[in-house]
């Protein structure tokens, strides 16, 4: 008798935002995994996946036919000199939590950074979060510091810890993009 069906990763389609917005909002009002307080709503959810793009991918992990979890790399910021740093978050549906798919999820956004020719990735863990914490450690991430009472969230004053992912230098530095509107890049 087969078991039940394996669980893949694919890059995340439009048709996915409801079910992203489902894990996510699950995860603002029961987790310290974001530092959101209020539910996103749909509308949000459409204009952040199309913020998206090829070097700032989102994937999801699918179980049958069901989006269990999902993973994005996004923009660390829109000025041109942080052009080659980026920011990972991973969401998993609570019942799915404990099964590796969190970590499967960061493998392949690790790997899609490297593919994309980013330099750098960071991610910010809420203090208390030591299973975060060990998945990035085991994925390559290190410790960078700790943002001390940064975020309140369920009447608690949390740390945040930012970790990064260095991929070996070797490539050219790129030249930052110029600024939308004309801008040159330093110049706010």
């Amino acid at each position: 008798m087969p078991g039940p069906p394996p669980v893949r990763l694919r890059r995340a389609r439009t048709s996915d935002v409801g079910a992203i917005a489902r894990i996510y909002n699950e995860a603002v009002l029961t987790t310290t995994g974001t530092f959101d307080l209020r539910p996103r709503s749909l509308p949000d959810r459409r204009r952040w996946f199309a913020s998206h793009d090829r070097r700032h991918p989102i994937f999801v992990a699918v179980h049958g036919r069901s989006v269990v979890g999902w993973a994005s790399i996004s923009r660390w910021s829109d000025r041109p000199a942080y052009d080659a740093t980026a920011e990972v978050s991973i969401y998993v549906s609570a019942p799915d939590r404990g099964r590796g798919i969190g970590a499967r999820l960061l493998h392949r956004l690790v790997r899609a950074g490297r593919e994309s020719g980013l330099h750098t990735l960071l991610a910010r863990v809420a203090d208390g979060n030591a299973v975060s914490l060990r998945m990035h450690a085991e994925a390559g991430f290190v410790p960078v510091g700790v943002m001390r009472e940064v975020g309140v969230k369920f009447g608690r004053r949390l740390d945040v810890h930012l970790l990064q992912l260095l991929y070996p230098s070797g490539a050219p530095v790129a030249r930052p993009r110029r600024a939308r509107g004309g801008r040159r890049p330093g110049r706010d």
